[in-house]
């Protein structure tokens, strides 16, 4: 019921399109284009036309260059990716220089690579881009040419603007790259988790259809032992009692009768709806559930607390098979002595409560609890000195628990996550649902939660 992974949320395989770079550079020369083009010719402002339109012209033959050299879905590595932009920061510098420095208002378009870096590429790399864009505004804030404007009027910016404007633009750098920066590692992290997510579950969909694959291998193994035993019983007429060879005949049908009994019983395995493979009783259900952790120490009671009439039945659906083994998991490996699984039903719900006697959930992060990547456990890689994380590891990634919560909330099930009243202490993890989606004619039907209507 664990998940084993050997890495933690890091940034290798970030790469990005070719196509995208490409795209975004020729929107930066049309842009640098139209400005030079409106500047120069329609204000008739001094500008070193040629100058300009040259770096420009640059950036085209780049684009073009790494168009013939690569293919469009060519995925540049990070150090590519990091070379590429920061030659659009020392271009973009370069018309800058020309054109006023950091007087001009276009300067802030310095922070467009830092932007795509910090959404694409680790910290590290976005950082190296961060120090060049400082390092280039605080150079052009000194060292430029003049901004230009109409003939005979010049600017005077007096420094201690041009002091705010340094700050106001390393100030935005700085916030946004690491909003975006932010925004894309959450975005990673959840999709990352959910595709994890999804092939939990379909191993545990695969590891459940073994019984309609055996249904399978009986129906089609058996009319070769039927024949099989035909002929033996033919050949057994054959051969007198006393005949070493009659003895092997009779052995041999009734091995081959032994086979067919074997494939009958697998053959009803996929087709029984009282079969154990198809439903069985909620207790029943947490028993097979809390049987792999019963040998780790902890004692494990399960409890049932709803009238007997009214007992449910489940369907064995893999995501509720793992999502409450992992929960069960968790509570054995931070419980000190025990751990409690209890089941409640009414005439609405049905409830499972999962309670052990550890130090419970902390409060500081019982509330982020089921978010990818946010693991609780003592010495992990976030430095989360609180409970949590899966895999019975000390410093998991956290994705067992988002995994359980994700799969079983996709069969309609809600979690709650709270502290034992004192004096009790430990956590108390509850899993409920609508009663309808477990009465008799309705099994939970797969990770959509969706209810289908079976024959009994």
């Amino acid at each position: 019921m664990s998940l084993a992974l050997d890495r933690s949320p890091s940034h290798v395989g970030r790469s990005v399109r070719l196509d995208t770079l490409v795209q975004v550079r020729w929107l930066a020369v049309a842009g640098q284009t139209a400005a030079i083009l409106v500047v120069g010719f329609w204000l008739h402002f001094p500008l070193p036309v040629g100058w300009c339109l040259a770096l420009v012209a640059l950036s085209a033959w780049v684009n073009l260059a790494l168009r013939l050299r690569y293919p469009s879905s060519q995925r540049f590595s990070g150090r590519a990716t990091t070379l590429v932009l920061a030659y659009d920061v020392l271009q973009l510098s370069g018309l800058l220089y020309l054109t006023g420095g950091l007087q001009n208002p276009f300067s802030f378009l310095l922070i467009a690579p830092v932007m795509i870096s910090a959404t694409a590429l680790p910290p590290l790399r976005t950082l190296m881009l961060g120090g060049l864009v400082v390092v280039a505004a605080t150079v052009l804030g000194f060292v430029h040419l003049p901004l230009p404007w109409f003939e005979g009027e010049g600017v005077a910016i007096p420094m201690p603007y041009m002091l705010g404007l340094w700050v106001a633009l390393v100030s935005t750098l700085t916030f946004m790259s690491l909003f975006a920066f932010r925004v894309a590692e959450e975005n990673r992290q959840l999709s990352e988790a959910l595709t994890t997510a999804d092939l939990v579950l379909a191993r545990e969909q695969h590891l459940n259809a073994l019984d309609g694959m055996a249904a399978a291998a009986a129906h089609k193994l058996g009319t070769p032992l039927a024949t099989i035993a035909v002929v033996a019983k033919e050949l057994l007429g054959e051969f007198p009692a006393d005949d070493a060879r009659a003895e092997d005949i009779r052995l041999l049908h009734t091995q081959a009768e032994r086979c067919r009994d074997i494939l009958r019983s697998l053959a009803s395995m996929g087709s029984d709806p009282e079969s154990p493979l198809e439903r069985m009783e909620l207790p029943q259900l947490l028993e097979e559930v809390t049987a792999p952790h019963r040998d780790f120490g902890v004692e494990i009671v399960v409890v049932s607390a709803g009238e007997p009439a009214l007992e449910p039945v489940f369907a064995r659906n893999p995501a509720i098979l793992y999502g409450i083994g992992n929960i069960v998991e968790n509570a054995v490996d931070f419980a000190s002595e025990r751990v409690e699984v209890t089941a409640v039903w009414s005439q609405e719900a049905v409830s499972i409560m999962i309670a052990d006697d550890g130090p419970g959930f902390a409060v500081e992060i019982i509330e982020r609890l089921g978010e990818p990547y946010v693991t609780t456990r003592p010495g992990n890689a976030r430095g989360e000195a609180v409970r949590g994380g899966e895999n019975g590891e000390r410093g998991g990634l956290g994705l067992g628990f988002f995994i359980a919560k994700t799969l079983l909330e996709r069969t309609g099930a809600r979690l709650r996550l709270a502290n034992r009243k004192l004096p009790d202490r430990g956590a108390v993890v509850t899993v409920e649902w609508p009663r309808r989606l477990h009465e008799p004619d309705e099994l939970i039907a797969g990770p959509a939660g969706e209810a289908e209507s079976r024959q009994n």
